[in-house]
């Protein structure tokens, strides 16, 4: 049985669950970016499309999303992998990442935002990334987290964030693996709505920890209903650390297509070690050890792209290794940035009835950007 000790550490550790200075993403000329530079002295904005199921952002307690387009900023002394908070006091947004303002919306007037930011831009700039975050993670530290990966990413595309309901406490790992069930409807609503986004390119998911388990059982609803790949608009899947039973995923993977996936493992994740042994010693997907040959077999078999970033740790727990070490969260941006050079010039319009312009079908599956020491252990 878990300790006291233990269920604290888990729930600490699963939470959230440059100076090379902080430049700013360039874009195709006329192409919008993800963020840009406010006057001289002040932070960066990073615009997010949230999408919330939790009663403190004003959605119902049944499931049901509530919308909003928030501002945040990032200080222009942020570096990479971290999200500046002040020790103690208010936050000064010179030099902390803080909430510039929000927005509320409803559904049509979200759908509608997010294509009159997707209209103008070109390539993959068209792209969206929809974070989803992971166990006791407050809906601040999850907009902070999205826009720290996406400055640090350099991501030029939409940025959109899910949040679902976490309750946010100590020993609330078992209610909030409920409440992510609840929102899985939700969550396909914002999948589909996403993907008909008019001019959109591809939509990107990246999960953490428990919201890895939503993203995949999402996905897997999605393609029960017969749109797998979102009609051929899902990009790339990337599950951070997540906490998915081994078995559970082949299921899941089994229904979506696994050369969208790539998974980030770390044998030395102590925060999957406290799950797996809560679930009666079955073993997470996060937490497999590719230098075991057996782990390794089965990943192989699972027919996903895997790094393993065991050596990147920032801290004792090892959870948060994919958006806190540099060097792996320049690997996600370059993955979601690589080149599609079908789409190069392709440009997203929105005409007086809504259409866009026309695009040549579906385009290729993103290749996999295979970069040492994060190189994947199953092939494309």
């Amino acid at each position: 049985m878990v300790t006291r000790l233990c269920a604290l550490l888990l729930a600490a550790s699963l939470a959230g669950c440059v100076s090379d200075g902080m430049r700013m993403v360039d874009g195709h000329v006329n192409n919008a970016v993800s963020f840009v530079a406010g006057p001289e002295g002040e932070p960066a904005n990073v615009a997010l499309f949230v999408a919330s199921t939790r009663r403190s952002e004003g959605a119902a307690d049944d499931g049901r999303a509530h919308f909003s387009l928030t501002s945040i900023g990032v200080p222009l002394n942020h570096r990479a992998g971290n999200v500046e908070r002040p020790s103690f006091g208010g936050a000064d947004r010179r030099r902390h990442f803080t909430v510039l303002s929000k927005r509320n919306m409803d559904e049509q007037e979200f759908r509608d935002e997010v294509a009159s930011h997707v209209s103008g831009r070109i390539g993959n700039s068209r792209d969206v990334l929809l974070f989803v975050h992971g166990f006791n993670t407050s809906a601040e530290d999850a907009r902070y987290r999205l826009a720290q990966i996406v400055a640090d990413g350099r991501f030029s595309g939409v940025p959109a964030l899910f949040i679902w309901n976490s309750r946010g406490g100590l020993f609330n790992y078992e209610s909030d693996k409920e409440a992510a069930t609840v929102s899985r409807d939700a969550l396909e609503k914002l999948l589909v709505d996403l993907s008909h986004t008019p001019g959109v390119g591809r939509i990107h998911v990246l999960a953490h920890s428990m919201g890895a388990w939503l993203t995949m059982e999402t996905l897997r609803g999605v393609a029960q209903s017969g749109h797998s790949d979102l009609d051929g608009k899902l990009g790339e899947v990337m599950l951070a650390a997540p906490d998915i039973d081994l078995n559970v995923f082949r299921q899941q993977v089994a229904r979506v297509d696994p050369r969208h996936v790539s998974v980030f493992v770390a044998n030395n994740d102590r925060a999957l070690s406290l799950s797996s042994r809560i679930a009666g010693d079955r073993p997470r997907l996060g937490a497999m050890n590719p230098t075991n040959p057996e782990d390794r077999a089965e990943l192989d078999r699972l027919g996903v792209a895997v790094h393993d970033i065991s050596s990147f740790s920032t801290d004792f727990v090892g959870h948060d290794a994919f958006a806190e070490a540099p060097d792996v969260v320049r690997t996600i941006g370059a993955q979601l940035t690589a080149p599609r050079p079908a789409e190069a010039d392709t440009q997203a319009v929105i005409d007086a009835n809504g259409g866009t312009a026309a695009t040549a079908g579906p385009p290729p599956l993103n290749q996999k950007v295979e970069t040492q020491p994060l190189a994947p252990l199953a092939a494309r």
